[in-house]
């Protein structure tokens, strides 16, 4: 494994660094308050092709390796790692048809992002149906014209309210069904949107090709302002034969496929806003006195400077050996994803918390980013599994 960047690698990582200093770190407390969706950052990003990143080259996508997207949400991270989620969360959606969708699927699912900013939803999670994903009971029923009809109900689902697209996990035939497949739902030009029909349902696409999607209203969340977050209910959307990703009888395998892909792309973003949160505090404490003093000289302030240090440095190795494993399709990819996925959330919760407590007073005021990065971590530490369900892999695979 070579440390050293490629030219290109190097390409993308000051492009992000220029975007986040100039785009995003900017008024970010001030957009952060008014919880107002980033659309134009969002707009800027794909411009500057940092979205996207699994669609195949083929079509014109970027599809770049697990490597290279790790080092790009990382660096996005920095700036804030709710928009880096949105952003994320095409390739979340999206990778499963780049990978098991055939070439007409590719062309009529994924060309769309690559002509226009928009965004997509990946519909795994339920009220009742977190990390137990065999315990959803939203479904796909065949009819007599060999078509289906999907309903059930989704939550936390990233990008609903903005979404273009849904990749919806379901079980075939009932709600205990055996089986999990994959399903894309677009939205199309025939769809009609009705804008609050119902105050506790939200909004209602009713679909050109049958059936209605409701997004309901945003989420209030601790952290993470910035990225939408929306609950999504499918009721009798016609799901054609071409929708279906892969074998419809193969939707659990192809979940665990996303999540490993997945999991170093959120360690990533664990990453990044570790490293925001030790940049601020080394910051912060060159420059605050006490006991005349500057602070970081402070014995026992420096000690807890370099345990922040420690916990980002190798929460980065970890991530770096899972992305570097999952380009290799290695067989313990899993493993190390989870490693990094735990390593780079507790980086995250130690260095926002420790460095909120060495910012004294001030930190836990809101005109201080401190403040902020310490709610956005929390979320680290649970999406794409918590952390006791990384450790259950970890432990299945080693026995």
């Amino acid at each position: 494994m070579d440390f050293s960047l490629t030219q290109e690698q190097r390409q993308h990582v000051e492009t992000v660094a220029r975007f986040v200093r100039t785009m995003i770190l900017p008024g970010i407390l001030e957009r952060e308050k008014g919880h107002a969706f980033p659309e134009d950052i969002i707009a800027k990003a794909w411009e500057l092709g940092i979205m996207n990143l699994s669609i195949p080259a083929s079509l014109k996508g970027f599809e770049v390796d697990a490597v290279t997207s790790a080092l790009i949400i990382k660096e996005l991270a920095y700036g804030d790692s709710g928009i880096a989620t949105s952003v994320m969360c095409n390739d979340l959606a999206n990778v499963v048809i780049a990978r098991h969708g055939t070439e007409a699927q590719q062309g009529a699912f994924l060309q769309r992002f690559v002509a226009a900013p928009l965004l997509a939803s990946f519909c795994l999670t339920e009220p009742g149906a977190g990390s137990d994903n065999m315990a959803m009971t939203s479904f796909m029923k065949k009819t007599q014209d060999g078509r289906y009809l999907l309903n059930g109900a989704k939550c936390f689902i990233t990008n609903a309210s903005f979404a273009s697209q849904f990749t919806v996990f379901c079980k075939i035939g009932s709600p205990g069904g055996a089986f999990m497949a994959c399903v894309v739902v677009p939205r199309g030009e025939g769809d009609r949107e009705e804008v609050e029909v119902s105050p506790t349902r939200g909004r209602r696409i009713r679909l050109a090709a049958g059936g209605s999607v409701w997004t309901g209203k945003e989420e209030e969340k601790l952290g993470q302002r910035l990225s939408n977050t929306a609950s999504v209910t499918f009721e009798d959307v016609v799901i054609s034969p071409d929708q279906i990703i892969g074998d419809r009888r193969r939707g659990f395998q192809y979940v665990m496929d996303v999540l490993d892909y997945a999991r170093p792309m959120v360690a990533a973003i664990g990453v990044g806003l570790a490293r925001r949160a030790l940049d601020l505090t080394l910051e912060y404490t060159k420059q605050r006195r006490q006991f005349n003093s500057r602070i970081c000289d402070l014995p026992v302030a420096r000690d807890t400077l370099v345990k922040m240090w420690k916990k980002v440095e190798t929460a980065e190795l970890a991530l770096m050996k899972a992305a570097w494993l999952t380009d290799q399709g290695d067989p313990d990819r899993g493993r190390y994803a989870s490693l990094a996925k735990n390593a780079a959330a507790e980086a995250a919760l130690f260095c926002a918390a420790e460095g909120l407590h060495l910012h004294g007073g001030y930190g836990f005021m809101g005109e201080y980013e401190i403040s902020k990065l310490a709610r956005d971590a929390h979320i680290i530490d649970i999406y794409e599994g918590v952390r006791e369900v990384q450790d259950m892999i970890i432990g299945r695979e080693l026995v």
